[in-house]
């Protein structure tokens, strides 16, 4: 992996305990999804309007969790929408079309319905010259309002009177399903559910106030389908999240130079410090100067040097820290491996 995957953020000059300090590191992780390289055109498409035999489910079903009419149908077209717009984003593909003016329907109301058939897929790609197809299999939305009253004191021209304040709440959770399928070896490249929960809140001295703060729902369901596709897209690419090491500062004087150097981000000065204590006398010392070159070959970008020079710190010096590293280390070799397919 190429060192530009790993960057030093912070060092914290708080001690773990006399021997050991941290540093932070930026590690990129695999995207959850790979996508082939061959993949290079995609077409987005929408799944969630119900048949006719099920359009009587589908009615009932929102007059029971209150939902609008055409909520359900505007979230969904927000959410595709929301999706091309970011996988357009991705120098990866050449082309994303959003395939909006075919209706695909689904006779299986709030579960994902059964995936499509590899004969239209195929049919689908091969009409819009199209190497996968991103499909939203699934929204929905349930609502739960709740309406509670109380005393309160408000200031009127003739001072603070008693009155009832009236609150209405309403919550509603945005579900949606997701599908990639790859016709060239007839592979579902991910199947994903996300929920994501919006709340409002309305309050005043009768009924229709408080219900006022409620009208901004069905635009809230739209943006938040926009932003779950947006979501879903980044599904398909690497991530970074910080990481933790521990490094030896204790043992020689060496190390106490190192430290400071460190401190200051020259690891690799710091790294000829502590490569003079390799040969220590002293096993535990040459094993943290072992160790510590395992560290500083990570922040490198050197997975493999770091694995040989952690492993040697464990095999020859039982350095008791080398371990868990080495795991650690055997993790991130696995995870550049899948980096690599996919760039």
């Amino acid at each position: 992996m190429k060192s530009s995957g790993l960057v030093v953020l912070v060092i914290a000059a708080s001690l773990m305990s006399c021997k050991t300090s941290e540093l932070y590191l930026n590690v990129t992780e695999p995207a959850p999804v790979t996508i082939p390289s061959y993949v290079k055109k995609i077409a987005v498409i929408d799944r969630t309007a119900p048949t006719e035999e099920a359009k009587a489910i589908d009615v009932a079903d929102k007059i029971l969790s209150l939902e609008g009419s055409e909520l359900d149908r505007e979230g969904a077209a927000a959410s595709i929408t929301g999706l091309a717009d970011e996988l357009r984003l991705n120098k990866k593909f050449e082309e994303v079309k959003l395939l909006s003016d075919i209706e695909f329907r689904t006779p299986r109301i709030n579960i994902l319905p059964q995936p499509l058939s590899w004969d239209i897929v195929q049919q689908l790609c091969v009409e819009n010259d199209a190497d996968a197809i991103f499909s939203l299999e699934k929204f929905d939305t349930d609502t739960r309002i709740g309406y509670s009253n109380r005393n309160v004191d408000i200031a009127s021209p003739l001072g603070i009177i008693p009155a009832l304040e009236h609150q209405s709440d309403m919550e509603t959770i945005v579900k949606t399903g997701w599908r990639i399928y790859d016709p060239s070896t007839k592979t579902l490249l991910d199947e994903y559910l996300q929920e994501e929960t919006l709340t409002f809140h309305g309050k005043g001295v009768n009924p229709l106030a408080a219900a006022a703060g409620l009208i901004g729902r069905k635009d809230a369901v739209k943006e938040a389908g926009n932003k779950t596709g947006q979501n879903y897209a980044l599904r398909i690419i690497p991530y970074e999240i910080r990481v933790i090491r521990e490094y030896y500062v204790k043992g020689t004087d060496n190390f106490k130079i190192a430290e400071r150097k460190a401190q200051m981000g020259k690891w690799d000065e710091a790294g000829e410090l502590w490569a003079k204590e390799l040969d220590n006398p002293s096993s535990k010392i040459a094993g943290r100067a072992a160790y510590n070159m395992a560290i500083l070959s990570e922040i490198n970008g050197k997975i493999e040097d770091a694995l040989d020079w952690a492993q040697k710190a464990y095999e020859d010096y039982n350095n008791q820290l080398a371990p868990d590293y080495v795991h650690i280390l055997e993790n991130r070799r696995y995870q550049n491996q899948a980096l690599d397919e996919q760039q």
